[in-house]
C-alpha cells in the first residue's frame, strides 16, 4: 500500500506520520495547485467573474457526493465552529430544554451550544457499553438538540447515527453532526441519518487546506438566518454591475450560509485538488486500507497490555490506545524524538493513519512506544 501512494506526498523516510486526525500532510498535487493559484492571483486581470463561483460550485458537488446529498445543501465556511454557529443561529432552544453532547467533546461542538442553552454531556460509557446506548438514553422530551460526531475525536469510538437520528426525530430534537473526524474516511449518508446540519473541516481526512470547512443543511433548514450578510450570497451576485441594486433574496439553497470571500482564489483550488484525489481513491477503499492498519495496531497494543475499544465500537480509520496506569506527560515529545508522530488526546494515544502508511509504520510506532 505505502509504495503505491506515499510518492503522492512529501513525507521523508525518517518520519512515521500517524496523525491525520491532527493535520493531513499536503498531497503534492495540492501543493502544486496552491503554487499555481498564487501565481494566478499575482495577475488579477486573469481572474474573471465566473472564477468567483465556478470552483466553489464544483466543490459543492464533490462534498455532496460524499454526503449522499445534494449540492444545494452545501455551504462553504471557514471552520467547524462557524458551521456549528449557523446551527445555533437557526435551531430554537427554549427555556428548560437541553442540548445533548458527548463528554470530552471537541470544544468547537461544545462552546457554541453552551451559549444558547443547558448542555448535557453524556458520560463516556464503560468498556463493553456503547456511545449509542448512552446517548439514546439521554434523548428525551427535554432534548432540543443532539450534537454529536460519527466517532469520538480522542479515540475513534463510534456512534450509530442512524439510531441516534431516529431517536432524535421521535422526540422532535434537531440533530447536528460534526463529521470532521470521519468525512473522507468513512461512509456517511444524510439520506439515512437525516440530520439538520452536518459540518466537516477540510484539513483532516479530506486532505485539504486549513481554514476551510463545509456545512450541509437539510432542505428544511435552508431558509434560515446566516451568520453574516455579505454580497456574494445574494441573488444575482454574479452581475457585478448590478451590485448597486440591493436585493432581499439569497442565492438558492444553503449558499446563504457561505462565509464572505468564499471564492478564495488560493484555498478553493487546493481543496479541489484534494477532493479529486479522495474521490479517485474512493472512501470504501480508503476505509478498508486504514482499518487493516488499525486492526494491526489494536493487536499489537493488546499484546502490550494497552487498552483499546472493542472492535464493534471502533471507527476503523483511527484508534485510541490507553495505559491502565496513565500516560507519561511528555509521551508525544519522546515519540517525536524517534520520528513517530501521533496525538495524545484526553487519556488516549490517538493513532490515525492514511494511505501513505503501511504495516512498517505500525511496527515503528510500537518500537518507539517500547522504548518510551
Amino acid at each position: 500500500m505505502k509504495q503505491d501512494f506515499v510518492h503522492l506526498f512529501d513525507i521523508p523516510d525518517s518520519i512515521t506520520y500517524l496523525n491525520c486526525a491532527y493535520l493531513s500532510p499536503d498531497l503534492k498535487a495540492v501543493t502544486a495547485a496552491a503554487r499555481a493559484a498564487l501565481e494566478r492571483t499575482a495577475h488579477p486581470w486573469s481572474i474573471t467573474v465566473p472564477d468567483f463561483f465556478d470552483t466553489g460550485e464544483e466543490i459543492r458537488t464533490l462534498v455532496a457526493s460524499l454526503l449522499d446529498g445534494d449540492a444545494d445543501g452545501v455551504a462553504l465556511v471557514p471552520s467547524a465552529s462557524y458551521g456549528i454557529g449557523v446551527a445555533t443561529n437557526n435551531i430554537e432552544v427554549r427555556p428548560g430544554q437541553r442540548i445533548v453532547v458527548l463528554a470530552e467533546e471537541f470544544p468547537s461542538n461544545y462552546y457554541p451550544w453552551r451559549e444558547v442553552g443547558e448542555v448535557t454531556a453524556v458520560p463516556r460509557p464503560s468498556r463493553g457499553d456503547s456511545w449509542t446506548d448512552a446517548v439514546r438514553s439521554q434523548i428525551d422530551d427535554r432534548a432540543a438538540v443532539v450534537a454529536v460526531p460519527y466517532c469520538h475525536w480522542t479515540d475513534g469510538t463510534t456512534l450509530d447515527l442512524d439510531a441516534v437520528g431516529a431517536r432524535s426525530r421521535a422526540v422532535g430534537a434537531a440533530l447536528v453532526v460534526d463529521a470532521s473526524q470521519s468525512l473522507g474516511a468513512c461512509s456517511f449518508s444524510v439520506r439515512d441519518v437525516q440530520p439538520d446540519f452536518v459540518v466537516a473541516v477540510a484539513y483532516k481526512w479530506l486532505l485539504g487546506p486549513f481554514g476551510l470547512a463545509y456545512l450541509w443543511a437539510a432542505p428544511r433548514r435552508r431558509e434560515g438566518r446566516p451568520l453574516e450578510f455579505n454580497w456574494i450570497n445574494r441573488a444575482g451576485s454574479d452581475d457585478f454591475a448590478a451590485l448597486v441594486d440591493y436585493v432581499d433574496d439569497f442565492r438558492p439553497g444553503a449558499r446563504r450560509y457561505d462565509v464572505g470571500e468564499a471564492s478564495n482564489f488560493v484555498m478553493l483550488p487546493t481543496a479541489r485538488a484534494a477532493w479529486r484525489q479522495v474521490a479517485g481513491w474512493g472512501v470504501p477503499h480508503i476505509h478498508g486500507e486504514l482499518q487493516r492498519l488499525t486492526e494491526k495496531t489494536a493487536a499489537m497494543a493488546e499484546e502490550r497490555g494497552l487498552v483499546v475499544a472493542p472492535v464493534e465500537q471502533r471507527a476503523g480509520h483511527m484508534i485510541g490506545l490507553r495505559r491502565p496506569e496513565g500516560l507519561p506527560a511528555d509521551l508525544s515529545r519522546r515519540l517525536q524524538e524517534r520520528g513517530v508522530f501521533v496525538s495524545v488526546r484526553g487519556s488516549s494515544i490517538r493513532v490515525a493513519p492514511h494511505l501513505y502508511n503501511d504495516e512498517s509504520d505500525i511496527d515503528a510506532l510500537f518500537g518507539a512506544l517500547d522504548e518510551s
